[in-house]
């Protein structure tokens, strides 16, 4: 989004975008010492406060500057729903400008072999421009790429909540609405914010970076080196298949994706991620198995099954438990390490592939049967192994 053409409130950069940096430098300007970097960022990361007014003893020009030039947080209002007895929170984030987003604080409890989690699912984007079917957010289509202060402020409000409790942040997942490989020049700056310690201090390997499969995005960060953990939203190895599901496989073939998946995980030593929304009937069978197996078979690779969450506007259902439970057996017996994962916050629209910021308004009930029709037309198409003749999604990069 273009700051210059902006509503004026949104050309006010969210502080928790700017480096100490950039935030020392603009002090200077000003003729104020180094430290008083280090006064403001503390406000802004201790989750304490709402306001530098609540935090910082500085003097009033100062102060009266920064209000004028930043936004001590772009998120304007929060709106919080839970799920799953309070384990799952679904927070609606309306911004500045009208746009809504959504993300999902996911509380896991102690066990005997694992410690307290509380795992945050953010936005990218609003909207999205990918159009995977079995995707509420897909419906909306694409609206803004998100700042970078935008996506990290869906951070300190989850934080703060958090903090309020006496818990803390353990873990971030870009895996909310929008392609983040699509939005790296805001995605890449969000999570220096998020791992460095003088800001929010997550370690890297606590941060997830998913993708449905922008290889240009993936080589950028393999050369990057960083340490989080990439995911793919892989849903099918067959490529007529993945064109329906994921319609950016029309522009990068899953083969091409792997191949870049692979690179990142020898360049990085860390694990791939797979991730496989099991729709019955279409990408559940012994077929469809057969080629992932071939395809991930000897990679340093993680597949994480997940039954698909109901979205009105598709014509499928999820695939039984027993279905899903032999599929997982295949890929295990070829030594491809496999979780089947529960879902969670489906009574609120919480769940993986229902993000949809649901206020946006539901699509019209023809415009929901004319896809649902072609849905059906192209899957069994697609099962025939007949390659889609429809374009790539525009607007997904080259």
């Amino acid at each position: 989004m273009d700051l210059a053409l902006a509503p004026p409130e949104m050309q006010r950069p969210g502080l928790s975008g700017l480096t100490p940096g950039m935030l020392v430098a603009w002090l200077a300007e000003r003729g104020e010492p180094a430290y008083r970097a280090r006064q403001i960022g503390d406000a802004v990361w201790s989750g304490k406060v709402a306001s530098i007014d609540d935090a910082v003893p500085l003097p009033n020009e100062l102060r009266r500057q920064l209000t004028e030039s930043f936004r001590f947080d772009t998120v304007a209002r929060t709106e919080v729903t839970l799920a799953d007895g309070g384990l799952t929170e679904k927070a609606l984030h309306h911004l500045d400008d009208g746009a809504l987003v959504e993300s999902v604080l996911m509380h896991y409890p102690a066990r005997p072999s694992a410690s307290e989690r509380h795992t945050l699912c953010i936005s990218s984007q609003a909207g999205c421009a990918v159009g995977c079917p079995f995707c509420a957010t897909g419906e909306l289509g694409f609206t803004r790429d998100l700042q970078t202060a935008e996506i990290v402020d869906q951070v300190r409000s989850a934080s703060r909540r958090l903090i309020a409790e006496g818990r803390r942040l353990t873990n971030i997942v870009f895996m909310g609405m929008g392609e983040p490989l699509l939005n790296l020049d805001r995605v890449l700056p969000a999570i220096e914010a998020l791992n460095d310690p003088h800001r929010f201090g997550l370690g890297a390997r606590h941060i997830t970076v998913s993708t449905s499969g922008v290889v240009p995005g993936i080589r950028r960060l393999t050369a990057l080196g960083p340490q989080f953990t990439l995911a793919i939203s892989l849903h099918a190895a067959r490529d007529a298949l993945r064109d329906v599901l994921v319609p950016l496989n029309r522009r990068w073939p899953v083969a091409d994706v792997v191949a870049a998946a692979r690179e990142h995980a020898a360049a990085t030593g860390r694990r791939i991620s797979y991730e496989v929304v099991m729709i019955g009937g279409i990408n559940d069978t012994e077929a469809d198995a057969e080629a992932m197996v071939a395809l991930l078979r000897g990679d340093h690779a993680h597949v994480n099954l997940i039954p698909m969450n109901a979205v009105a506007h598709t014509p499928w259902r999820a695939s039984p438990p027993r279905v899903i439970e032999r599929f997982a057996a295949m890929l295990e017996s070829a030594g491809i390490q496999t979780t089947i994962r529960g879902n969670r916050g489906q009574e609120v629209g919480a769940a993986c592939g229902q993000l949809a910021a649901e206020h946006a308004g539901l699509p019209p009930a023809p415009a929901v049967a004319r896809r649902r029709a072609r849905l059906v037309a192209e899957s069994a198409a697609a099962l025939l192994g007949e390659r889609s003749h429809e374009p790539a999604p525009a607007g997904v990069g080259e």
